[in-house]
Formats: C-alpha cells, sequence, structure tokens
C-alpha cells in the first residue's frame, strides 16, 4: 500500500519534515517515491503542492492521520481525502 507520509529531517528539538509518498513497508526515514511538499513545525510552515496530492490520492495512496490533519489545518483542500474522486 502506498502512503503520503512525513519523514523527519533536522537536528535534535528542531524538527523539519518532508511530506512523501512512499512503500507502507519501507521505514519512515527510508525509501521513498516523490517528494510533495515540506513542513516546519518551529515556523509554522506548510509547502504541499496540491496537484501532486490530489493526484496520488485519485490513484489510491493513503495519508496518514497526521498528513490529514496538517492538511485540513492549513486548508490546502476543503473536504476530505474519501470525498476527493
Amino acid at each position: 500500500m502506498v502512503r503520503i507520509r512525513l519523514q523527519r529531517f533536522g537536528r535534535k528539538k528542531d524538527p523539519f519534515y518532508r511530506i512523501v509518498v512512499a512503500d507502507s513497508r519501507s521505514p519512515r526515514d527510508g525509501k521513498f517515491i516523490e517528494i510533495i511538499g515540506y513542513y516546519e513545525p518551529k515556523k509554522k510552515i506548510l509547502k504541499i503542492e496540491r496537484d501532486k496530492y490530489l493526484q496520488w490520492l485519485k490513484n489510491g495512496a493513503q495519508p496518514t492521520d497526521i498528513v490529514v490533519s496538517l492538511v485540513k489545518n492549513f486548508k490546502v483542500i476543503d473536504s476530505k481525502p474519501s470525498e476527493i474522486s
């Protein structure tokens, strides 16, 4: 199964995350298919390529709960992933 999830970077107590499309069996910071955005929690910045995100959802990728809440809180899209088709 393909998942849209966060991949952690940065140093201790200063995280930086990439939003990636990856196989669910690969480790958190391991192999991925495509980078579609990034998230900086300290600066409260979320940058995501909306078209790629929607395309991966249409292709059957499942976002993690954290990614869904980030997309919803930053108002990247207005509807839930299950409503997009």
